[in-house]
Protein backbone atom coordinates (compact mmCIF):
# COMPACT_ATOMS: atom_id res chain seq x y z
CA UNK A 1 0.00 0.00 0.00
CA UNK A 2 1.23 3.50 -0.83
CA UNK A 3 2.23 5.74 2.05
CA UNK A 4 0.62 9.17 2.32
CA UNK A 5 1.78 10.29 5.76
CA UNK A 6 5.34 11.49 6.26
CA UNK A 7 6.93 12.87 9.42
CA UNK A 8 4.46 15.77 9.49
CA UNK A 9 1.21 14.80 7.80
CA UNK A 10 0.60 14.53 4.07
CA UNK A 11 2.73 16.80 1.91
CA UNK A 12 3.70 17.36 -1.72
CA UNK A 13 3.34 19.58 -4.78
CA UNK A 14 -0.04 21.30 -4.87
CA UNK A 15 -2.39 19.91 -7.52
CA UNK A 16 -0.21 16.82 -7.91
CA UNK A 17 -0.79 13.53 -6.12
CA UNK A 18 -1.30 13.31 -3.20
CA UNK A 19 -2.05 17.03 -2.73
CA UNK A 20 -5.06 17.09 -5.05
CA UNK A 21 -8.67 18.15 -4.63
CA UNK A 22 -9.70 14.51 -4.88
CA UNK A 23 -7.41 13.40 -2.04
CA UNK A 24 -8.48 16.45 -0.01
CA UNK A 25 -12.11 15.31 -0.21
CA UNK A 26 -11.18 11.73 0.69
CA UNK A 27 -9.04 12.98 3.57
CA UNK A 28 -12.00 15.00 4.82
CA UNK A 29 -14.24 11.94 4.64
CA UNK A 30 -11.65 9.83 6.48
CA UNK A 31 -11.15 12.41 9.25
CA UNK A 32 -14.92 12.88 9.50
CA UNK A 33 -15.35 9.14 9.98
CA UNK A 34 -12.51 9.11 12.54
CA UNK A 35 -14.21 11.85 14.55
CA UNK A 36 -17.72 10.46 14.20
CA UNK A 37 -16.60 7.03 15.42
CA UNK A 38 -15.31 8.67 18.62
CA UNK A 39 -18.59 10.43 19.31
CA UNK A 40 -17.55 13.98 18.37
CA UNK A 41 -19.56 16.22 16.09
CA UNK A 42 -17.23 18.89 14.67
CA UNK A 43 -13.80 19.58 13.17
CA UNK A 44 -11.81 22.83 12.91
CA UNK A 45 -9.87 23.66 9.73
CA UNK A 46 -7.13 26.26 9.36
CA UNK A 47 -4.72 27.20 6.57
CA UNK A 48 -1.68 29.29 5.84
CA UNK A 49 -1.40 31.83 3.01
CA UNK A 50 -0.59 29.56 0.03
CA UNK A 51 -2.51 29.98 -3.20
CA UNK A 52 -3.66 26.35 -3.06
CA UNK A 53 -4.99 26.67 0.48
CA UNK A 54 -8.52 27.63 -0.54
CA UNK A 55 -8.83 24.69 -2.92
CA UNK A 56 -7.66 22.15 -0.36
CA UNK A 57 -9.68 23.72 2.45
CA UNK A 58 -12.83 23.44 0.31
CA UNK A 59 -12.09 19.80 -0.49
CA UNK A 60 -11.39 18.76 3.09
CA UNK A 61 -14.42 20.68 4.39
CA UNK A 62 -16.71 19.11 1.78
CA UNK A 63 -15.46 15.64 2.62
CA UNK A 64 -16.02 16.17 6.33
CA UNK A 65 -19.52 17.60 5.85
CA UNK A 66 -20.47 14.60 3.70
CA UNK A 67 -19.94 12.36 6.75
CA UNK A 68 -22.42 14.36 8.81
CA UNK A 69 -19.76 16.18 10.84
CA UNK A 70 -19.83 19.97 11.20
CA UNK A 71 -16.91 22.12 10.02
CA UNK A 72 -15.59 25.32 11.61
CA UNK A 73 -13.32 27.38 9.33
CA UNK A 74 -10.75 29.33 11.35
CA UNK A 75 -9.22 30.91 8.23
CA UNK A 76 -5.56 31.87 8.04
CA UNK A 77 -4.02 30.87 11.35
CA UNK A 78 -0.78 29.22 12.55
CA UNK A 79 -0.71 25.44 12.87
CA UNK A 80 -0.37 25.62 16.68
CA UNK A 81 -3.50 27.76 16.71
CA UNK A 82 -5.45 24.84 15.27
CA UNK A 83 -3.96 22.47 17.85
CA UNK A 84 -4.92 24.85 20.67
CA UNK A 85 -8.45 25.49 19.42
CA UNK A 86 -9.10 21.80 18.86
CA UNK A 87 -8.38 20.92 22.48
CA UNK A 88 -10.38 23.78 24.02
CA UNK A 89 -13.48 23.74 21.79
CA UNK A 90 -16.41 21.61 22.91
CA UNK A 91 -17.41 18.61 20.75
CA UNK A 92 -14.42 19.12 18.45
CA UNK A 93 -12.92 15.76 17.57
CA UNK A 94 -10.05 16.87 15.34
CA UNK A 95 -8.24 19.82 13.82
CA UNK A 96 -6.96 19.98 10.25
CA UNK A 97 -4.26 22.39 9.10
CA UNK A 98 -3.62 23.08 5.41
CA UNK A 99 0.08 23.95 5.20
CA UNK A 100 3.49 22.81 3.98
CA UNK A 101 5.32 24.64 6.76
CA UNK A 102 8.64 26.11 5.51
CA UNK A 103 8.30 24.77 1.94
CA UNK A 104 7.66 27.09 -1.06
CA UNK A 105 4.14 28.10 -2.08
CA UNK A 106 4.05 25.45 -4.81
CA UNK A 107 3.88 22.80 -2.07
CA UNK A 108 1.10 22.19 0.39
CA UNK A 109 0.08 19.64 2.96
CA UNK A 110 -2.53 18.39 5.40
CA UNK A 111 -1.79 18.01 9.11
CA UNK A 112 -4.26 16.42 11.52
CA UNK A 113 -4.62 16.88 15.27
CA UNK A 114 -6.68 14.78 17.67
CA UNK A 115 -9.29 16.22 20.03
CA UNK A 116 -6.61 16.70 22.72
CA UNK A 117 -4.42 18.86 20.47
CA UNK A 118 -1.89 16.09 19.91
CA UNK A 119 -0.78 14.87 16.50
CA UNK A 120 -2.04 11.48 15.37
CA UNK A 121 -0.09 8.45 16.53
CA UNK A 122 1.17 5.91 14.01
CA UNK A 123 -1.85 3.61 14.35
CA UNK A 124 -4.29 6.48 13.84
CA UNK A 125 -2.38 7.67 10.78
CA UNK A 126 -2.46 4.16 9.33
CA UNK A 127 -6.20 3.85 9.94
CA UNK A 128 -7.02 7.19 8.32
CA UNK A 129 -4.65 6.49 5.44
CA UNK A 130 -6.33 3.15 4.73
CA UNK A 131 -9.71 4.88 4.53
CA UNK A 132 -8.33 7.56 2.18
CA UNK A 133 -6.84 4.96 -0.17
CA UNK A 134 -9.84 2.62 -0.14
CA UNK A 135 -12.34 2.80 -2.98
CA UNK A 136 -15.26 2.96 -0.57
CA UNK A 137 -17.13 6.22 0.01
CA UNK A 138 -18.31 6.84 3.56
CA UNK A 139 -21.29 9.20 3.68
CA UNK A 140 -23.20 10.04 6.82
CA UNK A 141 -26.95 9.93 7.24
CA UNK A 142 -26.87 13.67 7.83
CA UNK A 143 -24.93 16.48 6.16
CA UNK A 144 -22.66 18.59 8.32
CA UNK A 145 -22.61 22.38 8.29
CA UNK A 146 -19.64 24.49 7.15
CA UNK A 147 -19.29 27.79 9.01
CA UNK A 148 -16.69 30.55 9.03
CA UNK A 149 -15.66 31.17 12.66
CA UNK A 150 -13.47 34.32 12.98
CA UNK A 151 -13.86 34.28 16.77
CA UNK A 152 -11.64 31.19 16.92
CA UNK A 153 -8.68 33.27 15.80
CA UNK A 154 -9.38 35.73 18.63
CA UNK A 155 -9.33 32.91 21.20
CA UNK A 156 -5.87 31.89 20.06
CA UNK A 157 -4.61 35.47 20.21
CA UNK A 158 -6.00 35.82 23.74
CA UNK A 159 -4.18 32.62 24.75
CA UNK A 160 -0.83 33.97 23.53
CA UNK A 161 -1.42 37.38 25.08
CA UNK A 162 -2.11 35.72 28.44
CA UNK A 163 1.45 34.35 28.42
CA UNK A 164 3.14 37.58 27.32
CA UNK A 165 5.43 38.89 30.08
CA UNK A 166 4.80 42.31 31.59
CA UNK A 167 8.04 44.05 30.69
CA UNK A 168 9.77 45.15 33.88
CA UNK A 169 13.14 46.31 32.56
CA UNK A 170 13.86 50.05 32.56
CA UNK A 171 14.17 50.27 28.79
CA UNK A 172 11.65 49.01 26.27
CA UNK A 173 12.57 45.86 24.38
CA UNK A 174 12.91 46.44 20.64
CA UNK A 175 11.83 43.47 18.53
CA UNK A 176 11.89 42.74 14.80
CA UNK A 177 9.50 40.03 13.58
CA UNK A 178 9.81 38.26 10.22
CA UNK A 179 6.41 36.67 9.52
CA UNK A 180 7.53 34.93 6.30
CA UNK A 181 4.42 36.23 4.49
CA UNK A 182 2.75 33.31 6.24
CA UNK A 183 0.15 32.40 8.81
CA UNK A 184 1.60 34.74 11.47
CA UNK A 185 1.34 37.82 9.24
CA UNK A 186 -1.96 39.08 10.61
CA UNK A 187 -1.94 37.59 14.10
CA UNK A 188 1.56 38.64 15.21
CA UNK A 189 0.60 42.33 15.24
CA UNK A 190 -2.16 41.55 17.72
CA UNK A 191 0.19 39.60 19.99
CA UNK A 192 3.52 41.45 20.08
CA UNK A 193 2.54 44.82 21.46
CA UNK A 194 2.10 46.52 24.80
CA UNK A 195 3.86 48.70 27.34
CA UNK A 196 7.62 48.29 27.11
CA UNK A 197 7.38 46.54 23.73
CA UNK A 198 8.45 48.15 20.44
CA UNK A 199 7.94 45.86 17.45
CA UNK A 200 8.83 46.21 13.77
CA UNK A 201 7.28 43.74 11.32
CA UNK A 202 8.82 42.57 8.05
CA UNK A 203 7.58 40.15 5.38
CA UNK A 204 3.99 40.31 6.57
CA UNK A 205 2.15 41.02 3.29
CA UNK A 206 1.17 37.61 1.84
CA UNK A 207 -0.09 37.39 -1.74
CA UNK A 208 -0.47 33.62 -2.07
CA UNK A 209 2.89 33.10 -3.75
CA UNK A 210 5.48 34.83 -1.56
CA UNK A 211 5.28 32.63 1.55
CA UNK A 212 8.80 31.61 2.66
CA UNK A 213 10.26 33.28 -0.45
CA UNK A 214 13.67 34.49 0.70
CA UNK A 215 12.32 35.18 4.18
CA UNK A 216 11.23 33.49 7.38
CA UNK A 217 12.99 30.87 9.46
CA UNK A 218 14.98 29.48 6.52
CA UNK A 219 16.31 32.88 5.38
CA UNK A 220 17.25 35.15 8.29
CA UNK A 221 19.70 37.44 6.49
CA UNK A 222 17.23 40.32 6.11
CA UNK A 223 16.05 39.92 9.68
CA UNK A 224 19.65 40.24 10.86
CA UNK A 225 20.13 43.37 8.76
CA UNK A 226 16.97 44.95 10.16
CA UNK A 227 17.96 44.14 13.74
CA UNK A 228 21.31 45.86 13.20
CA UNK A 229 19.83 48.83 11.31
CA UNK A 230 17.19 49.48 13.97
CA UNK A 231 19.52 48.66 16.88
CA UNK A 232 16.91 46.18 18.07
CA UNK A 233 17.41 43.85 21.02
CA UNK A 234 16.20 40.70 19.31
CA UNK A 235 14.69 39.39 16.09
CA UNK A 236 12.35 36.46 15.54
CA UNK A 237 11.66 34.65 12.27
CA UNK A 238 8.73 32.28 11.83
CA UNK A 239 8.13 29.77 9.07
CA UNK A 240 5.04 29.64 6.86
CA UNK A 241 2.73 28.08 9.43
CA UNK A 242 4.47 29.66 12.44
CA UNK A 243 5.17 26.46 14.34
CA UNK A 244 8.89 27.21 14.10
CA UNK A 245 10.94 30.12 15.46
CA UNK A 246 14.51 31.24 14.80
CA UNK A 247 16.01 33.98 16.99
CA UNK A 248 18.63 36.60 16.11
CA UNK A 249 20.51 38.54 18.79
CA UNK A 250 21.26 42.28 18.87
CA UNK A 251 24.47 41.69 16.91
CA UNK A 252 22.55 40.08 14.06
CA UNK A 253 23.75 36.57 14.87
CA UNK A 254 21.39 33.63 14.51
CA UNK A 255 21.16 31.73 17.79
CA UNK A 256 20.87 27.98 17.42
CA UNK A 257 17.75 26.15 18.52
CA UNK A 258 19.89 24.00 20.80
CA UNK A 259 21.17 27.11 22.58
CA UNK A 260 17.59 28.34 23.05
CA UNK A 261 16.65 24.98 24.56
CA UNK A 262 19.57 25.27 26.99
CA UNK A 263 18.60 28.85 27.89
CA UNK A 264 14.98 27.94 28.60
CA UNK A 265 15.89 24.78 30.53
CA UNK A 266 18.33 26.66 32.77
CA UNK A 267 15.77 29.40 33.49
CA UNK A 268 13.04 26.86 34.25
CA UNK A 269 15.34 24.95 36.60
CA UNK A 270 16.25 28.15 38.46
CA UNK A 271 12.52 28.75 38.99
CA UNK A 272 11.94 25.11 40.04
CA UNK A 273 9.72 24.64 36.98
CA UNK A 274 11.76 22.09 35.01
CA UNK A 275 9.70 18.94 35.43
CA UNK A 276 11.70 15.80 36.17
CA UNK A 277 14.84 17.92 35.67
CA UNK A 278 14.74 16.80 32.03
CA UNK A 279 15.09 18.34 28.58
CA UNK A 280 14.20 16.45 25.40
CA UNK A 281 15.79 17.18 22.02
CA UNK A 282 16.53 15.05 18.94
CA UNK A 283 19.37 12.94 17.64
CA UNK A 284 20.29 15.95 15.47
CA UNK A 285 21.12 18.14 18.48
CA UNK A 286 24.64 19.51 18.75
CA UNK A 287 27.10 17.83 21.09
CA UNK A 288 27.42 21.23 22.75
CA UNK A 289 23.86 20.93 24.08
CA UNK A 290 24.64 17.68 25.88
CA UNK A 291 27.80 19.19 27.36
CA UNK A 292 25.92 22.26 28.59
CA UNK A 293 23.10 20.27 30.16
CA UNK A 294 25.61 18.02 31.90
CA UNK A 295 27.27 21.09 33.43
CA UNK A 296 23.83 22.27 34.63
CA UNK A 297 23.01 18.83 36.06
CA UNK A 298 19.99 18.51 33.75
CA UNK A 299 19.04 15.14 32.27
CA UNK A 300 19.15 15.12 28.45
CA UNK A 301 17.03 12.69 26.44
CA UNK A 302 17.06 12.44 22.63
CA UNK A 303 14.24 11.40 20.31
CA UNK A 304 14.13 10.66 16.60
CA UNK A 305 13.72 13.69 14.32
CA UNK A 306 10.35 15.44 14.29
CA UNK A 307 8.45 17.40 16.93
CA UNK A 308 5.96 14.52 17.07
CA UNK A 309 8.71 12.19 18.32
CA UNK A 310 9.98 14.83 20.73
CA UNK A 311 6.50 15.18 22.20
CA UNK A 312 6.12 11.41 22.59
CA UNK A 313 9.36 11.22 24.58
CA UNK A 314 8.42 14.29 26.63
CA UNK A 315 5.19 12.60 27.69
CA UNK A 316 6.98 9.35 28.49
CA UNK A 317 9.62 11.12 30.60
CA UNK A 318 7.30 13.74 32.16
CA UNK A 319 9.38 16.56 30.70
CA UNK A 320 7.92 20.02 30.10
CA UNK A 321 10.48 21.48 27.67
CA UNK A 322 11.67 19.91 24.44
CA UNK A 323 12.42 20.76 20.86
CA UNK A 324 14.60 20.64 17.79
CA UNK A 325 17.58 22.70 16.71
CA UNK A 326 15.55 23.57 13.59
CA UNK A 327 13.35 25.86 15.69
CA UNK A 328 10.49 23.69 16.93
CA UNK A 329 10.09 24.17 20.68
CA UNK A 330 7.43 22.54 22.87
CA UNK A 331 6.46 23.98 26.24
CA UNK A 332 4.13 21.23 27.39
CA UNK A 333 2.86 23.12 30.43
CA UNK A 334 1.26 25.56 27.98
CA UNK A 335 0.76 23.77 24.67
CA UNK A 336 0.76 20.36 23.00
CA UNK A 337 2.82 21.25 19.94
CA UNK A 338 5.57 23.54 18.69
CA UNK A 339 4.45 27.17 18.52
CA UNK A 340 6.72 29.83 17.04
CA UNK A 341 5.06 32.82 18.69
CA UNK A 342 4.77 31.07 22.05
CA UNK A 343 8.47 30.16 21.83
CA UNK A 344 9.35 33.81 21.16
CA UNK A 345 7.27 34.83 24.16
CA UNK A 346 9.06 32.30 26.39
CA UNK A 347 12.46 33.60 25.28
CA UNK A 348 11.36 37.17 26.01
CA UNK A 349 10.27 35.93 29.44
CA UNK A 350 13.81 34.73 30.13
CA UNK A 351 15.30 38.05 28.99
CA UNK A 352 12.79 39.91 31.13
CA UNK A 353 13.40 37.72 34.17
CA UNK A 354 17.18 37.77 34.02
CA UNK A 355 17.82 41.23 32.62
CA UNK A 356 20.29 39.66 30.19
CA UNK A 357 20.50 40.09 26.43
CA UNK A 358 20.08 37.13 24.12
CA UNK A 359 23.78 37.13 23.28
CA UNK A 360 24.63 36.99 26.99
CA UNK A 361 22.17 34.16 27.53
CA UNK A 362 23.46 32.22 24.51
CA UNK A 363 27.03 32.22 25.86
CA UNK A 364 25.90 29.33 28.06
CA UNK A 365 26.62 26.92 25.20
CA UNK A 366 29.63 26.25 22.98
CA UNK A 367 28.47 25.02 19.59
CA UNK A 368 30.53 22.36 17.84
CA UNK A 369 30.83 22.92 14.07
CA UNK A 370 28.02 20.94 12.46
CA UNK A 371 27.60 20.33 8.74
CA UNK A 372 24.37 19.05 7.24
CA UNK A 373 24.33 18.03 3.59
CA UNK A 374 21.51 16.54 1.54
CA UNK A 375 21.89 13.96 -1.20
CA UNK A 376 19.04 13.49 -3.66
CA UNK A 377 18.13 9.82 -3.84
CA UNK A 378 15.69 7.53 -5.59
CA UNK A 379 12.16 7.95 -4.13
CA UNK A 380 12.25 4.27 -3.12
CA UNK A 381 14.90 5.23 -0.53
CA UNK A 382 17.17 2.15 -0.79
CA UNK A 383 18.83 0.87 2.39
CA UNK A 384 22.21 2.61 2.51
CA UNK A 385 23.21 0.51 5.53
CA UNK A 386 23.49 -2.52 3.25
CA UNK A 387 26.00 -0.85 0.91
CA UNK A 388 29.54 -1.78 1.99
CA UNK A 389 31.27 1.11 0.20
CA UNK A 390 29.07 3.66 1.98
CA UNK A 391 29.48 2.00 5.38
CA UNK A 392 33.25 1.81 4.93
CA UNK A 393 33.40 5.58 4.30
CA UNK A 394 31.22 6.31 7.34
CA UNK A 395 33.42 4.13 9.55
CA UNK A 396 36.56 5.82 8.21
CA UNK A 397 35.21 9.26 9.16
CA UNK A 398 34.02 8.08 12.57
CA UNK A 399 37.45 6.62 13.31
CA UNK A 400 39.14 9.88 12.29
CA UNK A 401 36.82 11.94 14.52
CA UNK A 402 37.17 9.67 17.54
CA UNK A 403 35.49 11.24 20.56
CA UNK A 404 35.68 14.75 19.06
CA UNK A 405 32.65 14.46 16.80
CA UNK A 406 30.01 12.19 15.33
CA UNK A 407 28.24 11.14 12.13
CA UNK A 408 24.48 10.79 11.70
CA UNK A 409 22.79 9.74 8.45
CA UNK A 410 19.04 9.50 7.99
CA UNK A 411 16.38 9.80 5.33
CA UNK A 412 14.12 12.84 5.18
CA UNK A 413 10.59 11.99 6.18
CA UNK A 414 9.04 14.29 3.57
CA UNK A 415 11.44 14.40 0.60
CA UNK A 416 13.62 11.95 -1.40
CA UNK A 417 16.75 13.11 0.39
CA UNK A 418 19.40 11.38 2.46
CA UNK A 419 20.63 13.77 5.15
CA UNK A 420 24.28 13.56 6.16
CA UNK A 421 25.21 15.28 9.43
CA UNK A 422 28.78 15.49 10.69
CA UNK A 423 30.05 17.26 13.82
CA UNK A 424 33.72 17.86 14.43
CA UNK A 425 36.29 20.12 16.07
CA UNK A 426 36.93 22.34 13.00
CA UNK A 427 34.51 23.53 10.34
CA UNK A 428 36.75 22.91 7.30
CA UNK A 429 37.54 19.37 8.37
CA UNK A 430 33.90 18.69 9.21
CA UNK A 431 32.77 19.91 5.79
CA UNK A 432 35.37 17.73 4.09
CA UNK A 433 34.22 14.64 5.99
CA UNK A 434 30.56 15.30 5.14
CA UNK A 435 31.41 15.82 1.46
CA UNK A 436 33.32 12.53 1.35
CA UNK A 437 30.35 10.62 2.72
CA UNK A 438 27.98 12.35 0.28
CA UNK A 439 30.26 11.40 -2.62
CA UNK A 440 30.22 7.76 -1.54
CA UNK A 441 26.42 7.83 -1.39
CA UNK A 442 26.13 9.39 -4.84
CA UNK A 443 28.49 6.81 -6.33
CA UNK A 444 27.24 3.65 -4.66
CA UNK A 445 23.61 4.00 -3.55
CA UNK A 446 21.41 1.88 -5.87
CA UNK A 447 19.13 3.72 -8.28
CA UNK A 448 15.98 2.45 -9.96
CA UNK A 449 16.16 2.13 -13.74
Amino acid sequence: MATLFGTDGIRGKANQYPITADIAIKTGQAVGRFVRDQGFSSIIIGKDTRLSGDMLESGVASGIASTGVDVSLAGVIPTPGIAYLTRITSQTGAGVMISASHNPYTDNGIKIFRHDGMKLDDEEEHRIESWILSQETDHGIDIGSIRVRPELRTKYIDFLRSLFPKWKQAEAVRIVLDCSHGAASGIAKEVFHGEGIETTFIYNAPNGKNINDGCGSQHTQDLSRQVLALQADIGFAFDGDADRMIAVDSQGREITGDAILAICAKFAKQKNQLKNNTLVSTIMSNVGLSNTLTSLDIQHLTADVGDKRVLELMKQSNACIGGEDSGHFIFLDHHTTGDGMLSAIKLLEVMNGTGQSLSELASIMTVFPQVLMNVEVDPSKPDFKQVDAIQDEIERVETALGNKGRVLIRYSGTQPLLRVMVEGPEIDLTQAYAAQICKAIQLHLPKMN
